[in-house]
């Protein structure tokens, strides 16, 4: 079985020399090839008695790393379970037409400002109006790119309070047996964000791909608003817990998991995905072909992925009190950031600090530096290109 830090290794070098890529890929590679390695230093542990020694490196910690994110996922659960109202929660998607793929390929930090914005605003045009729920709802959205055979696929995922806050700062539930008219959500959501696109397009915020002109943008525009979009509302889930470990699992990490990869043979990458009928089945890629689809989804920097709206933003803790308090829920702890050796006990598994001879916590017994290095900065020897 290989690893997307065997893969990049043996193959970056080439693939570097194939494409132009933006600044952010380039880090990303890097870190990722450097994970864990002598090339980021760490330190050196050995057992008190004698039995045991090893040396432990650093992880980059780069937000697309496979192996290192874990422990920020955890504690972002944490955080997020003590935080959700106990009540019921939907599950809600949002996808935009592949037709604007190209769009955001080429501005994604903006197009995925615009997606969110349209989002947001679409929910709570339906929440806070009285025909149908008149209350503000807590939103918990995360921005996926990728589909399961790594293809460019933005939507966001949506985790929604069955009820919402009121006015009179009434805790109010849905009335009907669903959350929202998905028929009449679908065109409002539709006609946002193509308006959104298209103001920013008329300001100049935006770069039109190679070979898309304003009349052509106008043409698809046009087309793009005659049909149906992809809004999907799921089932009614009694807590929001499930639901939150699924988004957990796409915020960072990357696009695809070490466990998903078959092999790396012959210049060519075999992994699983899920097909349509959620059968798993195996796809073959060149090397090239590959990475071009992983590297595809390096978010630009200070994007952010995660957004929190209505009664789940950083800016309403006191109505998420009230609400708490309506629902008769303790006020929000706060959260003890543990770490890693704490995560993995409370996981059940052994601790990784102790001797496997003894069990006796193992004692550290000095650094190991990281290698010096010459030349200029990376960042003086990288060519952006879109």
């Amino acid at each position: 079985m290989a690893t997307i830090q065997e893969i990049i290794k043996k193959n970056y070098k080439a693939f570097e020399g194939r494409y132009r890529l933006p600044q952010a890929v380039r880090k990303a590679a890097k870190a990722l090839m450097q994970c864990r390695t002598a090339a980021l230093g760490g330190h050196v542990q050995a057992c008190p008695e004698g039995h045991y020694h090893r040396q432990w490196y650093n992880s980059c910690r780069n937000r697309v790393c496979p192996q290192c994110n874990w422990l920020q996922i955890e504690q972002w659960l944490k955080r997020q379970r003590e935080r959700l109202l106990k009540c019921g929660h939907y599950h809600m998607i949002f996808t935009i037409p592949h037709e604007l793929n190209i769009l955001w390929l080429w501005n994604k930090k903006k197009v995925t400002n615009i997606l969110f914005r349209a989002v947001r605003d679409t929910l709570f045009e339906f929440f806070l109006d009285d025909k149908h729920i008149g209350a503000k709802p807590g939103i918990i959205a995360t921005h996926h790119t990728w589909s399961q055979t790594l293809i460019d696929h933005p939507h966001i995922h949506c985790l929604i309070t069955e009820g919402g806050l009121s006015k009179d700062r009434q805790w109010i539930m849905r009335r009907n047996g669903y959350l929202l008219p998905v028929r009449a959500v679908m065109p409002v959501f539709r006609g946002k964000m193509l308006d959104y696109v298209n103001r920013t397009i008329e300001n100049g915020q935006i770069t039109l791909p190679e070979g898309m002109s304003i009349q052509r943008w106008k043409n698809l525009k046009n087309k793009l608003g005659r049909v149906k979009w992809n809004v999907h509302i799921r089932q009614r889930y009694e807590y929001g817990n499930g639901v939150l470990t699924y988004l957990s699992r796409y915020i960072r990490g990357g696009a695809i998991s070490n466990k998903r990869i078959e092999s790396l043979k012959d210049g060519a990458i075999i992994f699983r995905h899920r097909s349509g009928e959620s059968k798993t089945e195996k796809m073959e890629l060149p090397v090239n072909e590959f990475l071009r689809r992983y590297f595809m989804h390096v978010p630009e920097p200070n994007t952010k992925m995660v957004r929190y709206y209505g009664l789940y933003a950083p800016t309403a803790k006191e109505d998420l009190a009230e609400c708490r308090r309506q629902l008769a829920q303790q006020p929000v702890k706060e959260v003890e950031e543990g770490d890693w050796q704490r995560y993995c006990q409370d996981r059940g598994t052994e601790h990784p600090e102790r001797c496997p001879i003894c069990g006796k916590r193992l004692v550290r017994l000095g650094d190991i530096p990281r290698p010096k290095t010459t030349g200029p900065p990376d960042g003086k020897r990288l060519r952006y290109a879109a």
